[in-house]
């Protein structure tokens, strides 16, 4: 893992983990091992050339979000022995910090409305996305996860069941709008 444990309650805060999670990918992805499935589409269709860059970034956020936070207030809380509702606070905080990310990748990444018609594919992707729902469905997965803890089977295969949906929508935010 890059980055030591530094010691102390800062080393166990979800935004660590989060962060830790994603470089780990990255590291992963690098030395070239298997994606997780929620990533496979990035790797995929980097290339492809009806596919923005909007597209990517709200791609990203969503494996991010869908996949990484869901694991990561697990990690948290076995690091903290504490169960998920303490770590409500920080999951909010994390929750504000994507929603600055999120604004900025449409500022930054969106065409202009000059350029998008009403029923353009692209504005039609990108709104059927939402952050908020993503925060849902990785808060939901990490309670069910922390539940699911001591049997690792069935813990197991939520895990991938996980990744796969978010792969799912992935590979639809990737959708070739060209």
């Amino acid at each position: 893992m890059r980055g030591g444990s530094g010691g102390g309650q800062g080393a166990t805060t979800l935004e660590v983990r989060l962060a830790e999670r994603y470089l780990s990918a990255l590291d992963e992805a690098e030395a070239g091992g298997r994606p997780a499935a929620c990533r496979r589409p990035l790797f995929q269709y980097r290339r492809h050339p009806g596919v923005r860059p909007v597209q990517f970034a709200l791609g990203g956020l969503h494996a991010h979000i869908a996949h990484d936070l869901a694991l990561a207030v697990v990690d948290t809380c076995r690091t903290r022995d504490c169960e998920p509702a303490e770590l409500e606070g920080e999951f909010e905080r994390v929750g504000d910090l994507l929603a600055l990310l999120e604004e900025r990748i449409h500022d930054e990444l969106m065409p202009g409305p000059d350029l998008l018609r009403i029923a353009d594919p692209l504005t039609h992707l990108v709104s059927s996305w939402s952050l908020e729902r993503a925060r849902e469905a990785a808060w939901s997965a990490a309670q069910v996860l922390w539940r699911l803890r001591e049997p690792p089977s069935p813990a197991q295969e939520f895990r991938r069941q996980t990744d796969a949906g978010a792969g799912l929508v992935v590979r639809f935010l990737l959708t070739p709008c060209r």
